[in-house]
């Protein structure tokens, strides 16, 4: 049987993926899967709550509050793509996932972390507009261009993660054991045993274009921003411009660099232990942060939390 007969033989027989074992030790396992547990219940109750308050609240139905809630479903679809798999492999002592789950993992994880992009490039958007023409803010950003927004978003995002998908899976693979906690696309093209694997270079080349010009474009609107900042004779009005504008730039530089460390440093087969810390801080940290920093320091968006937690107390 030649090579490339074998590589066939490998690619129809492949029905699951080996993930990284955090340890072989049993008892840190159930230790990981604690942390795991606590993480998840945190950054999928936090945004839920944030989703609920926007619905409930009629004060906040408005544009940025809109996007906000998006970001929220956002973050609960990134985060519950590859910890609930990572959670139950702790537990459960494995380390397998199906070949079916690890094309999902690609499909939706990719998605997500898009529609996460693209949201954060909408919100400069908004707040560009609603800093620098005020008086045109309702015009421009009425509730059909808000869910034409929104709609383009989610489609683009959808159809970015089925190219990465078909790139990625379009390769046959000579190994099944994925060096990550999940079913990430770099450590895949490593596995590949053909040349196919060049179309999600491609995608990924792609990739760096298209959230080249969303970075610049969120760059050259915060300027715009800063520069209208500048000019509020208001010292308390700067601070609050400030302090909406700055943790929004610092997410997206903190997701553009991490990304693009992980996405184009596939040449080495090992997995260092500051590669696998940028992995966590651009998969995992932006679910639990984006609430915080855009959410929890919104003080009706805290009331409106505040009123449904009174709610569910008075009803128990």
């Amino acid at each position: 049987m030649n090579l490339k007969e074998q590589n066939l033989r490998n690619q129809s027989s492949l029905t699951q993926f080996l993930l990284l074992e955090f340890s072989e030790v049993h008892e840190f396992q159930v230790l990981f899967f604690t942390v795991f547990l606590v993480y998840y219940l945190i950054a999928v109750g936090v945004n839920l709550l944030i989703i609920s308050a926007v619905v409930a609240d009629h004060h906040l139905h408005n544009p940025m509050h809109f996007f906000l809630m998006n970001l929220a479903i956002q973050d609960v679809g990134q985060v519950s793509v590859i910890v609930p798999k990572s959670m139950a492999n702790s537990l459960k002592n494995i380390r397998h996932i199906s070949y079916s789950g690890c094309v999902a993992q690609v499909l939706f994880y990719f998605m997500f972390a898009a529609s996460d992009f693209f949201l954060l490039t909408v919100m400069a958007y908004d707040r560009y507009v609603a800093i620098c023409n005020p008086l045109q803010y309702e015009m421009l950003m009425n509730k059909q261009a808000c869910l034409q927004m929104i709609a383009i978003v989610w489609i683009i995002s959808f159809l970015y993660g089925v190219l990465h998908t078909g790139g990625t899976f379009a390769a046959p693979f000579c190994s099944n054991i994925v060096n990550q906690f999940f079913c990430e696309v770099p450590q895949l093209m490593k596995l590949t045993c053909s040349d196919l694997y060049l179309i999600e270079v491609v995608f990924l080349l792609v990739s760096i274009v298209i959230a080249g010009g969303c970075f610049i474009f969120i760059l050259l609107t915060y300027v715009h921003i800063f520069t209208a900042v500048l000019k509020i004779p208001s010292m308390q009005g700067r601070q609050k411009a400030f302090s909406t504008c700055l943790p929004h730039l610092i997410v997206v530089s903190v997701l553009v660099f991490t990304g693009c460390s992980v996405y184009f440093k596939t040449s080495s087969n090992s997995q260092s232990n500051l590669e696998l810390a940028v992995t966590i801080l651009y998969s995992m940290v932006p679910p639990l942060m984006n609430p915080i920093i855009y959410s929890m320091r919104n003080e009706k968006i805290k009331n409106a939390i505040s009123k449904i937690l009174s709610l569910r107390h008075s009803f128990h």
